[in-house]
Order: C-alpha cells, then sequence, then structure tokens
C-alpha cells in the first residue's frame, strides 16, 4: 500500500532529524573534548582578564594613594619620608606614576642642593620611551636647567633644538626651552639670535609674567622692541575683532534688501 504524501514528508522528516542527530553524536564523539575545552578555555581566560583588570585599577588606586601620603609629607616638611615613599612608587608604579615620583624626588634633591641627583632622576624620566612625550619633554628641560652650569652652551642649544623648533610652540614646551637656548645663545655671544628668542617668548599669550617681563627686558636690550611687537598685534587682533560683527550686520543687511 503507497504512503500518502504527508506520511511521506512525515517520514522525511524523521529521517532528516536522525540524520542530523546521527551526525552531531558524531561530531561530539570526535570532537566533544576540543569543542568543551574550547569554550572552558575561552570563559578562563575572560574570568583572567576581569581579573586581571580588577587588579590594575586596585593597583591604581593603591600607587594614587601613596603619591598623595608622599605630598602630605612632603607638606609638612618630611623631605626624607617622602623620599621614602617616592623611592618605592618609583621601583613599583606604573610608568605614568613612577614618572612622577622620580620628578618630585629630583625636585627634592635640588632644594637641598644635589643639582647632580636631580639631573640624573629628570634624565631617567627623558629617556624612558613608555612614557608620553610631553612628559619626557619637560623632564629634558628641567634636567638642562639642573646642569645648566656645567654644560657647553652649544649643548644646551642642541637639547632645546627639537623643543624650540615645535610647529605649535603654544601647545609645548617652547617657553621654557626657549629661554635656555637664548641665555646659551647671549653666552656665546650670539645677540641676534638671542634676541629673536626673547622676542618670541615676549609675544606668546599664556606665559608667566615673570618670564615675560624677563623676556621683554632682554629683547629689548638686545634691540628687539617686544613691546612694540605685542601692542601691533594686539591691535590688529582687535580691528580684526571688531570687523567680525560689522561683517555680520552688513550681511543682514543685504538679505533684508
Amino acid at each position: 500500500m503507497a504512503l500518502s504524501p504527508t506520511n511521506d514528508a512525515a517520514l522525511l522528516q524523521e529521517v532528516d532529524e536522525a540524520v542530523r542527530k546521527d551526525r552531531l553524536d558524531t561530531i561530539m564523539q570526535r570532537y566533544g573534548r576540543w569543542i568543551i575545552g574550547g569554550v572552558l578555555a575561552a570563559l578562563l581566560a575572560f574570568g583572567g582578564y576581569l581579573f586581571w583588570n580588577h587588579r590594575q585599577d586596585a593597583a591604581r588606586g593603591e600607587q594614587a594613594e601613596e603619591l598623595i601620603a608622599a605630598f602630605e609629607k612632603l607638606s609638612t616638611n618630611q623631605p626624607r619620608a617622602a623620599t621614602t615613599d617616592l623611592q618605592k612608587l618609583a621601583a613599583e608604579g606604573n610608568p605614568a606614576y613612577r614618572a612622577v615620583a622620580q620628578m618630585q624626588e629630583a625636585n627634592i634633591k635640588a632644594q637641598s642642593g644635589d643639582l647632580k641627583g636631580a639631573a640624573a632622576l629628570m634624565a631617567k624620566v627623558a629617556a624612558d620611551t613608555k612614557l608620553d612625550q610631553a612628559l619626557r619633554d619637560l623632564a629634558l628641560i628641567r634636567q638642562t636647567a639642573f646642569e645648566y652650569d656645567t654644560l657647553k652652551p652649544e649643548v644646551v642649544i642642541a637639547r632645546m633644538k627639537p623643543l624650540v623648533d615645535a610647529k605649535d610652540p603654544a601647545s609645548s614646551w617652547f617657553a621654557s626651552a626657549a629661554e635656555l637656548s637664548a641665555t646659551a645663545y647671549y653666552q656665546l655671544g650670539q645677540f641676534d639670535q638671542a634676541g629673536a628668542l626673547y622676542g618670541r617668548i615676549a609675544k606668546l599669550p599664556d606665559v608667566t609674567k615673570s618670564l615675560q617681563s624677563r623676556s621683554v627686558q632682554m629683547a629689548g636690550m638686545l634691540g628687539v622692541d617686544a613691546v612694540a611687537d605685542r601692542a601691533t598685534e594686539s591691535a590688529a587682533k582687535d580691528q580684526k575683532g571688531s570687523a567680525a560683527p560689522k561683517a555680520a550686520a552688513a550681511a543682514k543687511t543685504e538679505e533684508a534688501n
């Protein structure tokens, strides 16, 4: 007796399900251990990552507390105790905390008169390739300032040249680097170069008043009228600023007409 179409479809479905089950059983028999092992390994790896990330966050929190404690000891005139904390942090902390600890320890040494030791610590920070370049540049400037009396002017100029020649001085350590270079040029008797650098410093809008005052005075002494230059630039900016509203008003009038 022939099966109806309905029975044929049901039979085919049963056969298809049996084949699929057989294939799945075969796969699990052959590769089941590997599949389960891979899943477990992935879960362990993910759990390990979460644990590592948690430990990293906890370590950063501990390092921040240690750094704050060192600063508090400095504020209460305990430089030796602070130095001990900073040295521990420099040995165990991540690159950023290590750099801050070394730079602060260098400042303590400089205040005590140990300029050589201070410069050596700053040199370590300046040479640390794991740090942001801006922090390394600052360390190089501080190192050069600590060593200045023992360096030849040509060495100072060569060290500071990349910072002085930066394309965007406003966002770098240009002012500090330029002052060191200008002083070195002055010592060499190259007064034109010194005056030009002092003039550039005097024109910067965001330098400290003391540095700006020194730069204006030195530039003027070397024949560069930084005061007049600043006045001219200020007037030009004011004129440009007042021209903008007038242009906008004129544009609105034209639209209205």
